[in-house]
């Protein structure tokens, strides 16, 4: 489990193509302060399992399943991304609950800068709408973030200049695919209702 507070920006440092199978090795300093073979560390939201480590530098299997889910595939060498620990029981839930599973791959439709804070739209992929309320939460690519409008297959956030600086929001330009997780509550109230609704709801 996380809370969607990014800790730091690490650096991809390689991509191995297994066959079956990536390893992603990545660069960091804060989330490797304590770090041990097994921990979870999110990476642009997707919950992965440290299974090297070594100085600056762990590695994680990234099987095809999550290749196909999210966003991940697009990563290369020298790529920024945003790394969470897992929450523990005396952490401080700035964000919300976010479980590092991805629901789905979005992606920036636009970016309008303003005095304070940018405001990007993002697509949602089909099903995920109904999960999504205005003022509800989001995670985008590991960040927790608040929407601030839905409409259709779409969503808008404010990104604050914190956001922007720490994590790699800051860069996201129209085009570029993001990973989405909604809210696990939500998803599980929805579920519950299924009998009444259809499912369509």
């Amino acid at each position: 489990m996380f809370t969607g507070i990014v800790e730091e920006l690490g650096t991809v440092e390689a991509v191995e193509d297994r066959g079956e199978a990536w390893r992603l090795a990545v660069r960091a300093e804060r989330v490797l302060e304590d770090v041990r073979l097994g921990d979870s560390i999110a990476v642009n939201g997707c919950c992965l399992t440290v299974t090297e480590a070594d100085g600056e530098v762990w590695a994680a299997d990234v099987m095809p399943q999550t290749l196909t889910m999210t966003a991940l595939g697009d990563l290369r060498p020298g790529d920024p991304v945003n790394l969470e620990r897992a929450a523990t029981l005396g952490t401080r839930l700035g964000g919300h609950l976010v479980q590092g599973h991805v629901d789905g791959v979005g992606t920036v439709l636009s970016r309008t800068p303003g005095e304070h804070w940018d405001v990007v739209t993002v697509s949602l992929p089909p099903g995920l709408a109904r999960f999504l309320v205005d003022q509800g939460s989001i995670t985008v690519d590991g960040v927790s973030l608040t929407v601030v409008e839905v409409a259709g297959d779409q969503f808008t956030v404010s990104l604050i200049p914190e956001t922007l600086a720490r994590t790699t929001l800051g860069r996201r330009d129209p085009g570029d695919r993001v990973n989405l997780e909604t809210d696990v509550i939500a998803r599980h109230v929805a579920r519950l209702l299924e009998p009444y609704t259809g499912g369509d709801r």
